[in-house]
């Protein structure tokens, strides 16, 4: 079946987003891997399904390249905004993913606000690090310099550990600059580094939050892609009101055969 597929993308992420509220879409754990492979197919860290809801302005489903199924805070901003193009909603607009219901909000031509599920638990490590899930799994390590040669191979062998190996973890190395945080993210599903991650960025801001003490903030993260916010209200280890804020764009549109 020829159908149409749109490209957008949100400080690096980009994503595969198909429209299923009038059409039925049988989408294979394989299909998903053919429409992701950037030699093969048309190349993306993630395909998103558009739905109807019933009580809210859409349903957006998310597959990683693996075929397996998570919630992604920078995919989420382009579903949104994708939506906002196609007036599916307003401006400011609830949506359900994998992990819950969000709201949501155009600010402008390409910048999208999408909240947190929360609250959010913060676990420390006795290694010092952190995990958080703030919808997908993540592992923080606070770094002095993120320019390693080895950052691939640390990583996996994080995300490969006996206590990761059956569901996975986002590894996540941030240090800290003289506006907030700079860090580089090892996805799951992807199983690479990718130019940013939304979930990843909010995990690792509620993190700084935590190992400086800041009971508010709006920290600004540096991906390799570009620049997002996050806002955060802390009680010790719980992180409520939380958004994250950064660009999003369309890249272009297609017709793919599934």
């Amino acid at each position: 079946m020829i159908t149409n597929f749109y490209k957008y993308q949100g400080t690096g992420n980009d994503f595969i987003i198909l429209d299923s509220r009038n059409v039925s879409l049988d989408l294979t754990e394989n299909k998903i891997k053919k429409i992701t492979d950037r030699k093969f197919g048309i190349g993306s860290d993630g395909v998103m399904v558009i739905k109807n809801h019933p009580n809210h302005h859409f349903e957006m489903q998310f597959y990683n390249p693996d075929g397996s199924q998570s919630f992604c805070g920078n995919g989420s901003r382009c579903a949104v905004l994708f939506s906002f193009h196609l007036g599916i909603c307003p401006r400011q607009c609830t949506f359900l993913s994998n992990d819950g219901i969000h709201s949501a909000e155009v600010l402008d031509d390409l910048h999208v606000k999408i909240d947190i599920v929360g609250p959010v638990k913060l676990t420390m490590l006795n290694t010092g690090d952190y995990e958080l899930n703030t919808g997908s799994p993540h592992y923080i390590k606070f770094v002095e310099n993120l320019k390693m040669e080895d950052f691939i191979s640390k990583s996996r062998s994080i995300r490969n550990n006996e206590n990761y190996l059956k569901d996975g973890i986002n590894v996540n190395f941030v240090s800290s600059n003289e506006k907030g945080i700079s860090m580089r993210t090892y996805e799951r599903g992807v199983e690479d580094e990718t130019l940013s991650c939304g979930s990843g960025v909010s995990a690792a801001a509620l993190a700084y939050g935590f190992k400086n003490n800041i009971d508010k903030d709006s920290v600004s993260v540096k991906t390799k892609g570009g620049d997002l916010t996050v806002d955060y209200v802390r009680n010790e280890d719980l992180f409520e009101n939380i958004f994250l804020t950064g660009p999003a764009k369309f890249v272009y549109r297609g017709e793919i055969d599934l």
